[in-house]
């Protein structure tokens, strides 16, 4: 029975972390560009976005379309950094294999 009892203090401890390292992500804003750097895009570490700026030289009726294509590959450049983020402060968290999903509300 001491070994559950280990066991259950292990995992109440790793939910503890988990809950603090998730809190800590919750706070970072990372930025993503394209065009080089005409779109940035600034998201959550939730993964909402914040802010888009746009350089006003693309700023034409005939670049709707290439803007609306920068400011995607702006979120998801800020998306992969986020990922990216997540395993690095997650991943000495889990036991080998298990992947943190992306965090949602």
């Amino acid at each position: 029975m001491n070994n559950f009892s280990q066991l259950m203090e292990q995992a109440q401890q790793m939910q503890a972390k988990l809950l603090e390292a998730q809190n800590k992500l919750s706070e970072l804003e990372l930025v993503g560009s394209s065009g080089g750097g005409m779109v940035t895009v600034v998201i959550t570490g939730k993964g909402d976005m914040k802010r888009v700026t746009v350089d006003p030289k693309l700023l034409s009726p005939d670049d709707a379309d290439v803007i609306g294509d920068l400011v995607v590959a702006a979120f998801n450049d800020a998306k992969s950094k986020l990922e990216a983020k997540l395993a690095e402060q997650m991943g000495g968290l889990l036991p080998p294999g298990m992947k943190m999903p992306f965090f949602h509300r």
